[in-house]
């Protein structure tokens, strides 16, 4: 998807169509997109293949537009567009016909429910918005979707799909060991090893983390998605999480956009997200000496060191606080650089430097948090420290467990093979203890391990030879197996290539939970984004009539003017979905309960899906199948309106009262505090809300004593350089209208550049006196210092005046 700014300047209001499901590339590398011909207005299947600058000469009739079943168009005049522009135009004047709906809009915006509903502006904010989007600790696919969800997931690439036909092996949280059932090569392994990421930095500094969908046993076809990435669930696209909904005012806490949140969310971690920070340190050679990642610190106490081992690193699973020591490190300090001879001498007795001073990596104001991994990347030829020791210990031991893994399932295979050649032959030779003449059976096979088997020789040759072709192959995997691991070992080994100058570096990551919190911006999928206000108590929500109080609030104000709509009509459908999700609960209740059979389940399923659906994929559920699904529906039933192509207001109503709820999909609230009914009805639902990354923790700041700019001698700017808030032009116009001009002056000598003015301050508020002068800003003198440069020579005179 081409990105389309917000901004007035780009007159474009959605983004660039890019038919994210049927596109292709042509070999000029433009953007191809298919079109059915329309002859002599009848649409036949014919597709062709065309650019964007292709189809401007064309007249195009959308996809949504109705046929009879000889393929010819119903209406008189019909929806089409031909050079850019939106026409209506007869049937045997249009020449081609698009394939989807959503082939008109971008993968980003064909996510969006009810697109048609919405304002293109919106529609625009509410597609850039979904890639801001924070991966939460716990994934929800939407309750309402497009039916692209599955797709955007697969293709996305974060989630593991299996590569052939196979069974489930081994699963547990780190790896999936597959073992292959289809044809294979000789010279191809027979088992896959699937190594899960957990918990790694993205570039945003987001967590990703990979869980496993399968159990042992399971088989798996080739493309069958085994593992969820982050912001996915059982494979499809998981980007927030589904709420309760209240469009409705409340104490002017969502006043302009602000919302309003339910202490229910923050409890049970609704919109957590896990941040990965990563603090890097790297010991280099100075000319005074090396500097030295070491616990031996100067002028720190026990309780500084307290989380760092004998070689000075962190230790993983430490909690750490901002100013808390990850690596320790000093630095030589010296009046004169080394000569060779001193380097020498210290090499050979290993002191260390006389004179050193505190550089160790610490933990950034802002950031609480638990680190999660530490690397140690060393030069090559330089002897590895412990902690570099024991990192490769384990990475080592764990490629050796995936290598154990892989010959435990390859002798496996190669018994069961030779359990079906066996029984009933006559041995001729073999094992020791294996008697000459024996008939062989299962029960004698089962004694004898692998090696010993392969020994055994029996009287028929094709038999042998077969035995003797299966023992080449078995021979050739566990070679190819080794040679693997021994690579890979030789490449831990090796040292890595650092930059020049740098002998070792620290990486240390560092684990940040982030609950919500007031200041931190949500969206939902119609562009309609705001600010939480205020984290209110449950029991003061509004609440149904049963007791349950809605988790958020969102101001009515917003829909109106804003023109996107769809967020209604989202929470209608939704709130249909939540009731059926309900239905289905209370039948497996009676189920469990009273032990029934699933014959109310399928029938209530046929009610909520349609006769065609059912017959298709649930009518042939076994019973087990059955109460999985209903299971996974309890929550709500999931429901797709694809773009220009979704649900109408009539089959909104039909699911409403199909769930037993107000075809109005507005209901009574109470308000939580006073326990008093609300006058009017109001619009509750469930709406499909992201927490974006723009979070309150990565925006506030505050300095009291920073680093300052060598040339203006003025403190730097920014969080990333623990800068100082800017007194600009405006500010400077404040304190004139006011006439604080004592304090005017300060803001700009003082507080900012008057370096020796800073002393003086410094000098009388020790003694307790209160006069001071202020100096010249070096500000001016970069300006004079500037115009010297330009040839003009200015001076500072003593005048009388």
């Amino acid at each position: 998807t081409m990105l389309t700014p917000e901004s007035r300047a780009t007159r474009s209001s959605m983004p660039v169509p890019t038919s994210g499901a049927s596109a292709r590339v042509n070999q000029y590398g433009f953007i191809e997109t298919p079109y059915r011909k329309v002859v002599n207005a009848k649409v036949t299947d014919d597709v062709d293949y065309m650019s964007a600058m292709d189809e401007g000469r064309y007249t195009v009739a959308q996809a949504n537009a109705e046929l009879d079943s000889k393929k010819k168009f119903v209406s008189d005049l019909v929806s089409c567009r031909r050079g850019g522009e939106y026409i209506m135009a007869r049937p045997e004047d249009i020449d081609l016909m698009d394939v989807s709906p959503r082939q008109i809009v971008s993968v980003a915006a064909a996510l969006i429910p009810f697109l048609e509903n919405d304002d293109a502006n919106r529609a625009l904010m509410g597609s850039n918005m979904q890639r801001q989007a924070v991966p939460l600790i716990r994934a929800e696919a939407p309750l309402v979707g497009t039916g692209m969800e599955e797709r955007v997931a697969r293709d996305s690439g974060v989630s593991i799909v299996a590569h052939r036909t196979g069974v489930i092996d081994q699963v547990d949280a780190t790896r999936i060991v597959v073992r292959a059932t289809g044809e294979t090569a000789s010279s191809e392994s027979r088992v896959d090893i699937y190594n899960l990421l957990k918990f790694q930095r993205s570039n945003q500094n987001t967590c990703i983390t990979q869980r496993p969908l399968v159990k042992v046993g399971d088989l798996v076809k080739d493309g069958d998605i085994i593992a969820d990435g982050p912001s996915t669930q059982l494979g499809e696209l998981a980007l927030g999480r589904n709420v309760l909904v209240a469009f409705m005012p409340w104490n002017g806490y969502n006043f302009e956009d602000s919302i309003l949140i339910s202490e229910r969310i923050v409890r049970d971690d609704v919109f957590t997200s896990i941040h990965i920070e990563e603090f890097e340190v790297m010991g280099r050679d100075t000319k005074l000496g090396q500097e030295e990642i070491t616990r031996d610190i100067p002028n720190v106490g026990e309780e500084g060191l307290k989380n760092l081992d004998e070689a000075g690193i962190t230790y993983i699973g430490a909690e750490v606080h901002a100013g808390d020591i990850l690596v320790g490190k000093v630095t030589p300090k010296g009046e004169s650089p080394m000569t060779p001879e001193e380097k020498l001498l210290r090499a050979i007795f290993g002191e260390k430097a006389s004179d050193v001073r505190d550089t160790s990596l610490r933990v950034p104001p802002g950031v609480t948090g638990t680190v999660v991994e530490v690397r140690v990347f060393s030069r090559r030829g330089v002897d590895k420290d412990e902690r570099a020791l024991a990192i490769e210990r384990s990475e080592i031991e764990r490629l050796g467990k995936d290598r154990d893994d892989e010959r435990g399932i390859l002798e496996r295979s190669l018994r069961s093979r030779l359990n079906e050649l066996f029984p009933g032959k006559t041995v001729t030779g073999g094992p020791k203890g294996l008697a000459s003449g024996t008939k062989l059976t299962p029960e004698i096979l089962d004694g004898y391990t692998v090696g010993q088997l392969r020994q055994i020789v029996v009287k028929d040759d094709k038999v042998n030879d077969e035995m003797e072709a299966l023992n080449r192959h078995f021979d050739e995997a566990i070679g190819l197996l080794q040679h693997r691991f021994d690579d890979k070992v030789e490449k831990l080994r090796r040292g890595d290539d650092l930059l020049p100058g740098v002998m070792k570096m620290v990486k240390v990551f560092v684990a940040v939970k982030r609950k919500l919190q007031p200041g931190d911006k949500m969206a939902g999928r119609h562009g309609n984004k705001g600010v939480i206000s205020k984290i209110v108590p449950m029991e003061d929500m509004p609440c149904l009539e049963d007791g349950t109080p809605v988790d958020i609030v969102l101001n009515p104000l917003g829909v109106p003017s804003r023109m996107n709509v769809g967020q209604i009509l989202e929470t209608h459908l939704g709130w249909a979905s939540a009731g059926l999700g309900r239905q289905i609960g209370d039948l497996l209740a009676g189920i469990k309960a009273k032990g029934e059979s699933t014959d109310k389940l399928g029938k209530h399923l046929e009610f909520i899906y349609g006769e065609d659906i059912y017959k298709e994929d649930i009518a042939n559920m076994g019973e087990g199948e059955l109460l999985e699904l209903g299971g996974n529906l309890t929550n709500g039933v999931p429901m797709a309106t694809p773009v220009f192509d979704g649900a109408r207001e009539d089959d909104i109503v039909e699911m409403l009262e199909k769930a037993g709820l107000a075809s109005s999909g507005q209901v009574t609230l109470i308000d939580g505090r006073t326990g008093e009914i609300f006058d009017r009805k109001v619009t509750v639902g469930y709406i499909y809300m992201l927490k974006l990354h723009h979070l309150v923790d990565d925006k506030i700041h505050a300095r009291s004593i920073g680093p300052y700019s060598l040339v203006t001698q003025q403190p730097l700017g920014g969080k990333a350089q623990f800068g100082g808030q800017r007194f600009g032009e405006m500010e400077v116009w404040a304190l004139e209208a006011y006439g604080a001009a004592y304090t005017l002056q300060e803001m700009l000598t003082v507080k900012s550049d008057d370096v020796s003015g800073r002393t003086k301050v410094y000098e009388a508020i020790v003694r307790g006196d209160d006069n001071f002068e202020a100096g010249i800003p070096e500000s001016f003198n970069v300006l004079v210092k500037e115009l010297r440069s330009l040839g003009l020579n200015v001076e500072l005179m003593e005048s009388g005046y």
